[in-house]
């Protein structure tokens, strides 16, 4: 493949501003697929939790031909807990297009991500997407990413941006939102500016082989594949080449197979050169950041820094009553296996050894990053418990410091002071407020901390109408106590099953979050108290018989539906003598053996 025709370009953008969709249309236009041939809805979500959720946890690689040109593109993750996806895979990128929504402008993912790729000194192409939108706001969205790059310092060459308009979902694009639509156009101006704007990749095919490991896949067939740009030189089937490891120890390996990514898939190719994005097998262990080189003349190329972790939680083997019945994997070997496989892919997780306890400390960068891991985990059949996120303070000069968040609020005006006066006791700081349309748009700065489990409690404090979004800020002075939950819980006295009249009566104590018919244990937790403190309770107690019938005493039974949690909102709301016990079939809070509670 000629390397003045490669062009390689990732497409990043705040959470649900419409990359894979962007990614779709331009595989669908491209002529790669026959007419006849199905296509799923976001061809680059692959893994079931993605179609289900409808955000990308993972970069993803795929390619199409324009005109001449063979474009690889870049699908990165806009949600600021998988940032260390961002920072990896813009490595291999020679440009990127910052992805817009004409509604919302720049959002502060936008900020996170915009900001990885002015580090790499890539050239930015700006797309202003959802144009369709009865509210789209195109001359204001473009301002606002003109701030945003001056904010970042962007050099004056990239503040001159070349900038396209689209509707990714009706699947066309404009130069100027003015002009008239023409669909049978479809998405060719953002095609065309992407061979104009991206240079080709640099390197020399007479030097010698360089390419770094970006990401990694997985075949049932040849196993872990790594995926990453040719900077240097060329590579071959069978060729014999030196892995240069994260540690600094080199290793021979034989490359067994080589792909190039075809749209979404992949094919089976001799030999790859410079510029090109392959996908190579022939090493068991391969893991982000090893470089394959020449063995005559090996030179690794420098590892990719990645901001440290925020938050930590402890992943323990499940010792309930219930432990076993459910999972597959269940000892504390199996988990710190899945551990040492996910560390190898995700380069922003780290995890060590509990040193009082069985278990492991798990360190990511938000509570998203882990209860997606958790869930991934359950889903695969392991089984274990996880304790409340705690976050990762750090000290320097003999001072505490803790990580703050640069939040984001949309909202309606009528709800800006519930939200305001939540915030203020969890120490958020007011540092921005606009109105527009009656709308508020309110930027606060606040400790980590405060943000764990709040978003429940802000979409019921908005009736479900806020937008709320973050961004790791900085380490800061320590801000105090913070106060989370006040309420006590509803938890089991011994063995049992719920009967709906004991949770008919067990109604007026507080919430429920249990089904009548639900397997119970000691010390499981069935709901939340209306008072401050915990409470032992029978859910398992029966109306007293007798052979007589009164009319006042045979009311019916009428249950109030109760809480169902995700694992999300099971991870914040428990305490630090609680735990959420994760099966593949169930989630299910409880108190931590050992903890005495009022009956």
């Amino acid at each position: 493949m000629e390397q003045q025709k490669i062009r390689n370009v990732a497409i990043i953008a705040h959470v649900d501003h419409g990359k894979t969709t962007l990614v779709d249309q331009l595989f669908r236009q491209s002529g790669m697929f026959r007419d006849n041939q199905a296509m799923t809805e976001r061809l680059m979500d692959s893994m079931d939790l993605e179609k289900e959720r409808g955000i990308t946890i993972t970069a993803k690689n795929g390619s199409y031909n324009y005109k001449d040109y063979w474009i690889n593109i870049i699908d990165t993750p806009g949600h600021a807990d998988f940032g260390g996806q961002v920072e990896r895979v813009l490595r291999m990128a020679d440009g990127a297009l910052l992805l817009v929504d004409a509604q919302e402008g720049p959002m502060p993912q936008t900020y996170f991500v915009l900001k990885k790729a002015l580090e790499n000194h890539l050239p930015v192409i700006v797309v202003i997407n959802k144009i369709d939108k009865p509210a789209a706001r195109c001359a204001w969205a473009v301002d606002q990413v003109f701030d945003l790059f001056v904010k970042l310092n962007a050099p004056d060459d990239v503040l001159d941006f070349s900038i396209v308009y689209t509707s990714a979902k009706a699947g066309y694009s404009l130069l100027d939102p003015s002009d008239p639509i023409e669909k049978s156009a479809g998405m060719d101006h953002v095609s065309q500016k992407i061979v104009d704007h991206i240079p080709a990749p640099v390197g020399s095919v007479d030097a010698p082989l360089q390419m770094q490991v970006g990401t990694i896949d997985y075949s049932p067939y040849l196993g872990r594949l790594g995926i990453g740009k040719v900077v240097n030189g060329t590579m071959s089937i069978n060729q014999p080449v030196v892995v240069a490891r994260r540690d600094g120890s080199i290793r021979p390996v034989r490359i067994s197979k080589l792909f190039r990514f075809v749209c979404d898939g992949k094919e089976s190719v001799e030999s790859a050169t410079t510029g090109e994005i392959v996908a190579v097998a022939g090493m068991d262990d391969v893991t982000v950041g090893v470089t394959f080189t020449d063995p005559n003349d090996p030179r690794p190329l420098p590892l990719v820094a990645i901001d440290p972790p925020t938050i930590s939680m402890n992943f323990i083997p499940n010792d309930s009553p219930f432990a076993g019945k459910e999972g597959k994997y269940v000892t504390s070997r199996h988990i710190e296996e899945r551990l040492n496989r996910e560390t190898l892919i995700d380069v922003a997780l780290q995890f060590e050894t509990l040193t009082d306890a069985v278990g492991f400390k798990v360190s990511g960068r938000g509570e998203l990053h882990l209860s997606i891991l958790i869930e991934k985990m359950r889903r695969e059949g392991y089984e274990l418990q996880v304790t409340r996120p705690q976050v990762i303070m750090r000290e320097e000069a003999g001072q505490m410091l803790e990580p703050y968040e640069r939040l984001t609020i949309d909202v309606d005006e009528k709800y800006q002071g519930a939200v305001i006066e939540k915030l203020g006791k969890l120490k958020g700081q007011m540092e921005e407020m606009n109105s527009e349309n009656g709308m508020m748009r309110m930027v606060f700065k606040i400790p980590t901390r405060g943000l764990l489990g709040y978003r429940s409690e802000f979409m019921t404090d908005t009736k479900g109408m806020g937008m709320m979004n973050y961004v790791f800020c900085e380490y800061g002075p320590y801000a105090g106590d913070i106060v989370k939950r006040v309420n006590g819980v509803l938890a089991v006295k011994e063995p049992c099953t719920a009967v709906a009249y004991a949770l008919f009566n067990l109604q007026e104590r507080g919430r429920l979050f249990i089904h009548p018919g639900a397997p119970l244990y000691p010390g499981q937790i069935i709901g939340e108290h209306s008072r401050p403190v915990d409470l032992v309770v029978n859910p398992a107690k029966g109306k007293k018989l007798t052979n007589m019938r009164a009319s006042g005493s045979d009311e019916a039974v009428i249950l109030i539906p109760p809480v169902d949690m995700t694992l999300e909102d099971c991870i914040a709301y428990i305490n630090d003598d609680e735990l959420v016990e994760v099966t593949p079939a169930s989630i299910r809070l409880r108190k931590k053996a050992g903890v005495k509670l009022r009956g």
